[in-house]
């Protein structure tokens, strides 16, 4: 949240606009959390979480690797210090070109979820691992993921057996439980599928070696997320009760869980007002909206702790808007944001939590506005 070395960065620089303050230190904290409850696991930061070249040389120089998902993001990577073998090219869409980009670049890990794409793989990067994803319910998180990526269990194996016929090494499975997960329970359902791949491929003698666990890992935003450590404890359980002692080698993936709970984003009311005489719901109008970075706040489904100087004062529902002329740029309407009822035009707001998918959700001059400003502290 809001680490005094940002409340201090942003009462001494007075950036103009909005703009999103991250504090390294917290970053760093966060992964070694992460390698304390995870330390048979390797870490693979999700670089679109937030790619700021600071973040990504912090993250290089801790040991960290990383999962990207296009060739701009494993060359930020690479520029940030990571060698070839710490990258995986994780989105299961990928032009031929890229893939053979990639592995001209060193590349050899790269994920999978159907048929077309391991011919693809296998055409432009020959001999290389793949892993393929596995469709997961993702029940109990705040940002689901959709059937966009995965495939299910039975065609995974069509998938890797297929892999291997085309001389790639087919290296294992992966899943994500969806992003903000709060529900401990997730990763055991989605181990279990993963160890019938492993099951059913070993019967024919394809021996899978990884389990890629993705993100998921949450931040807090307004309430209690369980601490790292929970995290742990509740996979190494599901993996020993699933896998036993054959315990297969993981990755996690954590984007949000890593740089979420970093940033802050410095906003500003242009506008509160009504919609009629009798309103009882005032529009509160910031200088930030969906387009400007907050796109999480879609469906409401991801809802920013709102800090301002009016704090402990009275307060009454609001609808939270951006600035932009698009109707869609409405953050909280079905479900108001109590704001303090002295909030005024002018204000500085802090919206908390917002390290992860905001900057690179901004928008190039949507409107005219500038995209996100960064500051990495």
């Amino acid at each position: 949240m809001a680490t005094q070395r940002i409340l201090d960065f942003l009462a001494t620089r007075r950036p103009s606009g909005p703009c999103l303050v991250v504090d390294l230190d917290v970053v760093r904290d966060n992964f070694r959390a992460f390698e304390k409850a995870l330390p048979d696991s390797k870490i693979y930061y999700a670089v679109k979480a937030n790619p700021a070249p600071e973040i990504l040389r912090l993250l290089a120089a801790m040991g960290s690797s990383f999962d990207t998902a296009s060739v701009a993001e494993v060359e930020m990577a690479m520029d940030a210090g990571a060698l070839a073998d710490r990258i995986s090219f994780g989105n299961t869409i990928k032009k031929e070109r890229d893939i053979a980009r990639a592995y001209q670049l060193g590349i050899r890990l790269f994920a999978v979820d159907c048929v077309e794409e391991v011919e693809k793989i296998a055409r432009a990067a020959p001999g290389a691992r793949v892993f393929c994803r596995v469709l997961t319910d993702g029940e109990g998180a705040e940002w689901p993921l959709s059937r966009k990526f995965g495939c299910v269990p039975a065609m995974a194996v069509d998938v890797l057996r297929h892999a291997k016929g085309l001389g790639l090494d087919a290296y294992g499975v992966s899943f994500h439980v969806g992003s903000q997960q709060t529900d401990l329970t997730a990763w055991d359902r989605a181990l279990a599928d993963a160890k019938v791949v492993f099951a059913t491929l070993a019967e024919e003698g394809i021996v899978l070696k990884m389990v890629n666990m993705g993100g998921g890992f949450p931040t807090r935003y307004l309430r209690d997320v369980p601490a790292a450590q929970a995290y742990g404890q509740a996979i190494f359980s599901a993996l020993r009760k699933h896998f036993g002692n054959a315990l297969p080698e993981t990755i996690i993936e954590p984007g949000r869980g890593m740089v979420g709970n970093a940033g802050v984003i410095k906003s500003e009311v242009v506008l509160i007002s009504k919609k009629a005489a009798n309103d009882n719901v005032r529009w509160v109008f910031l200088d930030i909206g969906k387009f400007g970075g907050l796109a999480e706040t879609m469906d409401e489904a991801i809802r920013y702790p709102i800090v301002t100087a009016h704090d402990g004062t009275e307060t009454a529902p609001c609808v939270l808007a951006g600035p932009t002329c698009d109707s869609a740029d409405v953050m909280y309407e079905k479900t108001p944001y109590p704001l303090p009822l002295s909030l005024t035009i002018g204000d500085e707001v802090l919206i908390e939590g917002t390290g992860a998918y905001t900057t690179t959700y901004s928008a190039v001059a949507f409107n005219g506005f500038e995209p996100l400003r960064s500051y990495v502290i």
